[in-house]
């Protein structure tokens, strides 16, 4: 058993084809499943049996009359999932609880049967309800009871008081586990000649089973063999389980009590890898264990650029066992270090080191090629690397030095060699000049007498939408760089290619405050800790930044970088810092501030301990395990409470965002975060269209569009306004019921485009509420002033969320 538990303290723990027929074939299992849906699906005659009654959570059946001899089974799948309590009592003919019977009651937390026939229990009855906490089976007729019936549970109270329980070796786990409570509940077992208390029942022939590893500890070197042995006892005679998850080859050898794992050529990448063998009989199970010390000699993993900031930092990854000695060169002279270039470890995981070479505002002569030498006592490896900090004060140039003797020399000519490179130069320069005159009489003059200007004009295609916030107001559209047409938009470090919307960009009024302060954060107060991702701007990391907080020291944020330096690049990167200061919403994520006292630029935003929604979702599905790599425990579970209470913040920043005349364009759960206690915030650092490309579908040159998310309008014109947010929290919505799942993955870019075109809807997941399914298909009317508004949207989710109360510590 995982942990059975009684109270706040463990008492006893034994153990541990075409697009088009494609669409309309999917259109049709849609059709079905919205009428299958249609109706209140909790508290209808047909959802519920007639002896029972059912709410949207708890069944109850406790009439005497109209009795059950199962457990009852509502209309669908998705409603007994729902299902968190289960209570039956007064009922003759129950008298089992089988493997398939609570199935489908995925989320059951408390379950009751009692003062009922109830003779049996079997053993994968609740193998499908981890989530089950409390147990009464008062009042039944069970004579035994197994221990293996929980071993996967976290069953806080177990109630047997009333059952006419056998004084047998099958039922001591039950004495054992429950301590005096044995005596609280009264519980006594039968035996020949009368019954006595279960908590003084004795058997000789009834003990916990032992198991001892042998060796309990080994430490061998990379490729060679090992034996290990496992010795068990008990009675009865227990059975022997082996528990690992190596790389390397193994095989076992079983006789009597005694068994023999043997590792053959033995790979590193099994260090501190856990193996267990594990004892099991009708009394409990008892587990030995140890983990593998592997000796290897250093592989450096990873040699990175280096990444300027105050402190420049060479990233690099390191295994070994024993821990690398590892030494720098520079341009094959050893690195002395020092105050002023040290290596830093930031993070050791089971086999490797992470960390960099920090160097304290480098000059030119740091320039220069980088080797790192790693050497343990069984062997070394080296890696280089190329890093410029600073050019040379004297490079490209000529320097001439004249040493005045007191006397004037007169004049040499320069060497005929000398006089043609200057002519070549002079007609160079005027060509040159030439040419910049002629670019500024097309730029300035052309458009007037030729060119088409004004907002009638149509933004080439071809520019990559790295930017997820798009700014409207009173029918205005951002004030872009000084290089770009009235229809483009600009936020981030990329312009974004729009078609004329009358709605939205009728003039050029700006919303920003004249008064926007955009907060400067000295770049000595920010050290870098890890890379978190790249995109097309730049890359991101994780950093401590100092002097943030009134109240803490230092805070971690997320760092965002401008690859690009250029004039237009760092317009857009002042004006995006100005929209964001303007954006403070508790749902939207903080923009802390930037910093701009040398390259590369800098934008600081505050850090969400758990990443993006949409691995969030998949970490906490039902295929987590699936999703994970080399991952072997179930993790915690969303429940339905849990997905409304992040609908519901989402919605939130989206009403603010409407407020505030934004229009998102990008809105999906790999652009939210999630923090801790179940915060969500709107808002991400541009890298969704690297890690999530195929969510993207490019168009023309570098355009990629989210058609997955969009709306017809949005798809055919390009026509992006609050209406069309609203589509695409619609499809956030069914993310978020079904667990992160990609929108149509069933379909093609092409397919999936017809399908919304022609008018289909995505189908209603398998977890999801009607009301909430309602509310998607409120979303995605095809007409955009049919749709619900946003404000609607937020306040139907609260009161849904207010109704399922949510329990957020669960999750941290």
């Amino acid at each position: 058993m995982s942990a059975l538990r009684h109270g706040s303290g463990a008492l006893y723990s034994p153990g541990r084809g075409s697009g088009s027929w494609r669409c309309l074939w999917w259109w049709w299992v849609v059709a079905l499943g919205v009428t299958a849906g249609s109706g209140d699906p909790w508290m209808s005659a047909e959802a519920c049996p007639s002896s029972c009654s059912c709410s949207s959570t708890r069944i109850s059946c406790v009439d005497p009359e109209r009795g059950i001899n199962s457990f009852p089974v509502l209309q669908s799948e998705a409603e007994m999932e729902n299902i968190t309590d289960i209570y039956i009592a007064n009922q003759s003919s129950f008298s089992s609880i089988n493997d398939k019977d609570l199935h489908s009651y995925k989320n059951l937390r408390n379950l009751t049967v009692t003062n009922s026939r109830l003779t049996y229990v079997s053993k994968l009855a609740f193998q499908n309800n981890i989530k089950l906490q409390y147990l009464n089976l008062k009042d039944n007729n069970l004579s035994s009871l197994s221990w293996r019936i929980f071993k996967h549970l976290n069953i806080s109270y177990l109630i047997l008081s009333g059952n006419p329980l056998h004084c047998s070796c099958e039922n001591m786990w039950i004495k054992l586990w429950l301590g005096e409570e044995a005596d609280t509940q009264e519980l006594r077992c039968i035996e020949d000649g009368g019954g006595r208390k279960l908590s003084r029942l004795t058997l000789p022939k009834c003990e916990v089973p032992m198991a001892t590893l042998s060796p309990a500890k080994v430490t061998v070197m990379e490729g060679e063999n090992v034996k290990l042995s496992c010795t068990t006892s008990g009675v009865p005679s227990p059975e022997l389980i082996w528990n690992m998850s190596l790389v390397t080859n193994y095989v076992i050898e079983t006789s009597g009590q005694i068994s023999v794992l043997r590792l053959s050529n033995l790979s590193s990448m099994d260090h501190n890898s856990k193996i267990s063998c594990t004892a099991e009989n009708i009394v409990g199970e008892k587990e030995s264990s140890l983990q593998l010390d592997i000796l290897f000699p250093p592989k450096i993993t990873k040699l990175s650029d280096a990444i300027p900031d105050h402190h420049w930092c060479i990233p690099f990854s390191v295994s070994g066992n024993p821990e690398p000695q590892l030494q720098w060169y520079l341009d094959d002279e050893a690195v002395t270090e020092g105050l002023y270039i040290m290596t830093l470890i930031h993070d050791i995981t089971e086999r490797e080191y992470h960390g960099c070479l920090q160097l304290d505002s480098p000059t030119h002569l740091n320039n220069g090629r980088y080797r790192l030498v790693a050497k343990n006592k069984y062997g070394s490896d080296q890696k280089e690397v190329e890093a410029h900090f600073m050019h040379k004060p004297w490079d490209g140039e000529e320097f001439i030095f004249y040493i005045n003797t007191g006397t004037v020399s007169p004049p040499v000519d320069p060497p005929e060699d000398r006089v043609a490179v200057y002519v070549v130069v002079g007609i160079a320069a005027v060509a040159f000049t030439g040419f910049l005159l002629m670019l500024v009489i097309l730029k300035f003059g052309g458009n007037s007498k030729f060119g088409i200007k004004g907002p009638s004009s149509v933004i080439s295609n071809d520019d990559d939408s790295a930017s997820p916030l798009h700014h409207v107001s009173n029918g205005s559209n951002t004030p872009s760089s000084s290089e770009m047409g009235p229809d483009a938009v600009i936020i981030g470090m990329t312009k974004i290619p729009v078609i004329e919307n009358p709605q939205y960009f009728r003039s050029t009024n700006s919303l920003l405050k004249t008064d926007t302060f955009v907060q400067h954060i000295k770049r000595h107060n920010i050290v870098l800790k890890r890379e978190l991702g790249e995109g097309a701007f730049g890359k991101v990391f994780l950093a401590e930044c100092y002097n943030l907080s009134p109240d803490q020291e230092k805070i971690l944020v997320a760092v965002k970088t401008l690859k690009e330096a250029s004039e237009n690049a760092r317009k857009d990167f002042h004006r995006e810092a100005e929209l964001l200061t303007n954006l403070q919403h508790e749902h939207i994520v903080t923009f802390y501030g930037v910093c701009v006292e040398s390259d590369p630029l800098i934008m600081v935003f505050e850090y969400m301990k758990h990443g993006d929604l949409n691995k969030f979702l998949r970490a906490h599905g039902p295929d987590a395990v699936l999703m994970a790599e080399g991952q072997t425990t179930r993790p915690v579970e969303l429940t339905q409470s849990q997905m409304l209470h992040i609908a519901q913040q989402i919605a939130s920043g989206m009403v603010y965002l409407a407020s505030q005349h934004f229009v998102h364009r990008d809105l999906a759960t790999r652009n939210c975060l999630v923090g801790e206690n179940l915060l969500v915030k709107i808002g991400d650092f541009g890298m969704s269209r690297d890690v999530y490309s195929t969510d993207y579908y490019r168009v023309g040159g570098h355009t990629m569009l989210p058609i997955r998310w969009m709306p017809p309008e949005s798809i055919m014109y390009r026509k992006f306004t609050t209406e069309s947010d609203v589509w695409s929290l619609g499809v956030v919505l069914w993310e978020i019921f079904t667990y992160g799942k990609q929108p149509w993955y069933q379909l093609s870019n092409n397919e999936v485009i017809e399908c919304i075109t022609q008018g289909r809807v995505l189908q209603r997941p398998r977890t999801c509420p009607k009301e909430v399914y309602d509310l998607m298909l409120g979303c995605w009317q095809r007409e955009p002033h049919m749709r619900l508004n946003i404000k609607e949207i937020h306040g139907l989710l609260l009161n849904l969320a207010k109704a399922s109360p949510v329990y957020l510590d669960i999750l941290g």
